[in-house]
C-alpha cells in the first residue's frame, strides 16, 4: 500500500477498535420491550439534532473500503452509537451463507441448499453458529436472512433465498432469525419487497395487484416479523408498482408497522437504496446505509428550516432504532464469544451436516446409488466443477473460509489410504473423457454454474438510466468483483452436456451431480444416466459430504424447494433487464397445478436410499363436529403416521397441503401449509402432527382491505412432495 495511505488506514483501525469497545454496553438488567421503549424516549428528549441524525445513517465507509481493497478481513460498517447515552452502534456483518468477507469464517451451504433440507431445527442451529461468529468478531447485526421469493429459477440471487413457496420460506427464515437472536445479535431480514430479479434491481419496477402482493410476496416477511420477532428489515433496491421500496410508505409504514405491528427499524439497501431525503423520512426509512448520502445533518437541517419535515418525525424515526438497540444490549449473554469460535470445528462439522441433509436425489434407477465401497476400484471424477472450490457467488454474501473441499478432494479424502484409483480428465477433451470412463467402475460428473453465471449483480454500482429506462447495458460485467447477475439459461453449459454424452457412450454407471443456486433443466441428457443429485453450492465441507452420500454413509433426505420444469417456456416470463416486470398471482407449483403442466421434478420432491409409508390420516378440531367442521377462528388438527419400510435409516419430510375444491374465487389448486422432517430407523413408525389455523387459509379482499376466511369445504392433502401419487386426502368444512 502507498505510504501516503498508511495514516488513513491506521486511523481507521483505531476508530474501529474504539467502536468495538462500545458495541455491547452494560445495563443493570435485561429490559422488556416497554422498558427499552421508555428508556429510548427519555434519551431522545436529551439528544441534540446532530446526535439524533447520527443514529440515522451508517459510517466507517472509508475503513470498510480500505479493508475490502487491501485485506480479506473486513472492517464492518456501523450505524449510530452514542457513548454518552450508553447506546451501542449497530455493527453490520452480512451473510446468508456465513459471516461474509471475513477471513476464516465458516462457509455453510447457501440458503437455497438449506431450504432443500426442510429442517427447521437445523436452520436454527445454523443461525446460532453464525451469531456466535458475529459476536466473536465484535459485531451485533446480521444480514443473513435473505428471504425473497424465487419467482423464476434464473434469478441470479436465487441461492440466497429458501425457495418458491411463501410458507416454506417463512418457516425456514423464522428459524434462522431465532437462532441468530438467541445470541443477542439483531437479525436483518431482506429485501423488502418483491426483489427477485437481479440485472434490473437498481430501479426496475415489480408490478402486481394488491392481492398478489399480500398473498404471495409478503406472507413470509409477515411470519418472520410476527413469529420470528426480527429486529430489523432491509428495504429493496427495486420499485414496487412504480415506487422505490425505500420510499414506500405503503410498505414501510402502512403494512410493516400499522398492519403487522413491527417494532424494530428499517435500513436501506446499500448505496442507491435511498434516493431522496424527504421521501425516505415520510415513508418510514429509519437508517440509510452505508453512509449519509441523503440522511446527512445538512440535508435534514435544510428540510427542517423549510418546514418540509418536523423534528417530531426525526424523533419518531430514531425511537425504534434506540429501543431495539437498548433491548438487545441489555440482554444477558449465556456464553462467552472468543475469537476461537470463528471457523471452529463444531461449526465446520455443522456445515458438513447441512450439506449432507440438503442434497436432493432426483433420479436413482435400479438403486444405482449408493455405490458399494468394497466393489468400486476405479472411479472417474470429471466435469467442469469436479475440482472447483466454490461456495457460491462473489457478491456481498461471499465467505472466505480456511479451506474448501471440492468434490474431487472429498472423494479422494474418503478413499485415502486405500488402493482405489481416482481418475479425472480435462473438461474440454471428450476423447480423454471416454478413455478414462470406459474402464471405470463408476463415473461421477460434477456440473452446473459458478459465480460467473449467477449471483449478486453489483456491476459498476449505477442505477438505471431514467432517460432510457429500457437500456440493457446500464450495468456491465467489467466490475472488478466479477459477479454474475441473472442466469442466461437453465440448462447445463454445452461443454458439460458434451461430457455427459461422451461418458455415457462408453459407460452407463454414471451419477451426475448438479451444482447451482436453483433449478437446472436436464432434458438433453436425462435418459443417458441412472442417477442425478442436486447439491447446490454446498459449503466448505461439500466435497466430504458428497463422498459420504455417494457411498452410503449418509442417506440423502433433501427435497426440492422449487419446481424443475421440462422447458423454460413453462415458467413465467423473465426479462432480467425489463424496466417493468409484471408479477402474476401464480408461479412455481401453483402455476403448474393451475395450468395442468407436468414438471420434470415437482416442488417438494426428493428420493431416498430407503422407502417410507405415510398412513392413518386423522383430522380433529377443537370446535368440531366429528372432527370435520371448524370455525373461522379455530384450527384443524392433523396427524399421520410415517413408517420406514426400507432397510436403511433415513429422514422423510411429510408435507401438508390444503386444497380449495369449492372456492368461489380464483385460488391455487393447493397450498403448502405445513411440513415436518422425521428421522426413522428401519421398521420404525412415528406419528407426525400438524396444526393449521383457519386464518392461514384466508384470502385478501382488495375491496374492503381485509383478510377473509371463506366458508365451505376444504381438503387436507399429505404426502412426500407436491405431486405425490399416494397423497392422503381428507375433507373438512369451515363454518360459522
Amino acid at each position: 500500500m502507498p505510504e501516503s495511505k498508511c495514516p488513513v488506514r491506521f486511523m481507521a483501525v483505531i476508530m474501529y477498535f474504539l467502536l468495538l469497545a462500545i458495541t455491547k454496553p452494560t445495563y443493570s438488567q435485561a429490559m422488556t420491550e416497554a422498558e427499552a421503549d421508555s428508556t429510548a424516549r427519555e434519551i431522545i428528549k436529551k439528544m441534540s439534532l446532530k446526535e439524533k441524525v447520527f443514529e440515522m445513517h451508517g459510517h466507517g465507509v472509508v475503513r470498510f473500503g480500505l479493508s475490502v481493497m487491501f485485506s480479506k478481513n473486513i472492517k464492518p460498517v456501523a450505524a449510530g452509537g452514542n457513548k454518552h447515552f450508553n447506546i451501542p452502534p449497530t455493527v453490520f456483518l452480512d451473510g446468508p451463507r456465513g459471516v461474509s468477507l471475513t477471513k476464516g469464517t465458516t462457509a455453510f451451504p447457501v440458503t437455497m441448499a438449506r431450504g432443500a433440507s426442510w429442517d427447521i431445527e437445523l436452520e436454527e442451529r445454523v443461525g446460532e453458529a453464525m451469531a456466535e461468529e458475529i459476536r466473536a468478531l465484535k459485531a451485533n447485526y446480521s444480514g443473513a436472512v435473505c428471504m425473497n421469493l424465487l419467482r423464476h429459477p434464473a434469478w441470479g440471487r436465487a441461492q440466497e433465498t429458501y425457495g418458491e413457496d411463501p410458507h416454506h420460506v417463512g418457516e425456514m427464515a423464522a428459524a434462522l432469525v431465532r437462532g441468530i437472536q438467541k445470541h443477542n445479535v439483531q437479525a436483518c431480514v431482506k429485501h423488502f419487497a418483491a426483489n427477485s430479479m437481479e440485472n434490473n434491481r437498481f430501479g426496475g419496477s415489480m408490478n402486481m395487484d394488491e392481492r398478489t402482493l399480500r398473498e404471495v410476496y409478503l406472507p413470509h416477511f409477515k411470519k418472520v416479523i410476527q413469529h420470528g420477532k426480527a429486529a430489523s428489515v432491509m428495504s429493496a433496491y427495486n420499485k414496487l408498482n412504480g415506487e422505490y421500496c425505500g420510499h414506500s410508505k405503503i410498505l414501510l409504514t402502512d403494512i410493516l408497522r400499522n398492519d403487522w405491528g413491527f417494532k424494530g427499524y428499517v435500513t436501506s439497501d446499500w448505496q442507491n437504496g435511498l434516493l431522496d431525503t424527504k421521501k425516505g423520512i415520510e415513508a418510514g426509512m429509519n437508517i440509510e446505509m452505508p453512509a449519509s448520502n441523503f440522511y446527512s445533518i445538512k440535508n435534514i437541517k435544510r428540510l427542517l428550516q423549510k418546514g418540509e419535515i418536523s423534528e417530531q418525525q426525526i424523533d419518531d424515526l430514531i425511537l425504534p432504532i434506540l429501543s431495539t438497540k437498548i433491548l438487545f444490549a441489555s440482554r444477558r449473554d449465556e456464553q462467552a464469544y472468543p475469537k476461537s469460535l470463528v471457523g471452529c470445528r463444531a461449526h465446520t462439522d455443522l456445515a458438513r451436516e447441512v450439506a449432507e441433509k440438503s442434497a436432493v436425489l432426483l433420479k436413482n434407477e435400479n438403486n444405482f446409488l449408493p455405490l458399494d465401497r468394497g466393489k468400486v476400484k476405479r472411479i472417474a471424477v470429471i466435469g467442469s466443477l469436479a475440482n472447483v472450490k466454490e461456495t457460491g457467488d462473489h457478491g456481498s454474501s461471499r465467505v472466505y473460509p480456511r479451506y474448501i473441499i471440492s468434490p474431487l478432494e472429498g472423494i479422494k479424502n474418503y478413499f485415502a489410504g486405500t488402493k482405489v484409483e481416482i481418475l479425472t480428465a480435462p473438461v474440454d477433451d471428450t476423447i480423454a473423457v471416454k478413455e478414462i470412463c470406459k474402464n471405470a467402475d463408476a463415473v461421477i460428473i460434477v456440473a452446473g454454474t459458478t459465480y460467473m453465471d449467477e449471483g449478486e449483480y453489483i456491476g459498476n454500482g449505477t442505477i438505471r438510466d431514467r432517460k432510457n429506462p429500457d437500456k440493457k447495458n446500464f450495468i456491465t460485467r467489467t466490475c472488478i468483483l466479477g459477479v454474475g447477475g441473472d442466469r442466461e439459461y437453465l440448462h447445463l453449459h454445452p461443454k458439460d452436456i458434451d461430457i455427459i454424452h461422451a461418458a455415457s457412450a462408453v459407460n452407463k454407471n454414471i451419477a451426475v451431480i448438479l451444482v447451482a443456486g436453483s433449478a437446472i433443466t436436464v432434458e438433453e441428457w436425462l435418459t443417458e444416466v441412472p442417477a442425478i443429485m442436486e447439491t447446490f453450492y454446498n459449503g466448505m465441507e461439500g466435497g466430504n459430504a458428497l463422498a459420504r452420500i455417494l457411498f452410503g454413509e449418509v442417506n440423502p433426505s433433501g427435497k426440492l424447494p422449487f419446481t424443475v420444469p421440462k422447458s423454460e417456456t413453462d415458467l413465467p416470463a423473465f426479462d432480467s433487464y425489463a424496466s417493468n416486470a409484471d408479477y402474476g398471482y401464480y408461479h412455481g407449483y401453483t402455476l403448474f397445478d393451475k395450468a395442468k403442466k407436468a414438471a420434470r421434478y415437482p416442488f417438494g420432491f426428493g428420493l431416498s436410499y430407503t422407502s417410507f409409508e405415510i398412513g392413518k390420516l386423522k383430522l380433529t378440531g377443537r370446535n368440531s363436529n366429528n372432527g370435520l367442521t371448524i370455525s373461522a377462528t379455530d384450527s384443524v388438527r392433523v396427524s399421520v403416521t410415517v413408517k420406514n419400510t426400507g432397510i436403511r435409516s433415513g429422514e422423510e419430510t411429510v408435507q401438508l397441503y390444503i386444497a380449495f375444491p369449492e372456492s368461489k374465487i380464483d385460488r391455487p389448486v393447493k397450498l403448502l401449509r405445513g411440513f415436518n422432517k422425521v428421522y426413522l430407523q428401519p421398521g420404525e413408525e412415528r406419528e407426525v402432527s400438524f396444526v393449521v389455523p383457519a386464518s392461514e387459509l384466508a384470502w385478501f379482499n382488495t375491496e374492503n382491505k381485509s383478510w377473509v376466511v371463506e366458508k365451505g369445504n376444504y381438503e387436507v392433502m399429505i404426502g412426500n412432495s407436491s405431486l405425490d401419487e399416494k397423497m392422503l386426502r381428507h375433507g373438512f368444512e369451515i363454518a360459522n
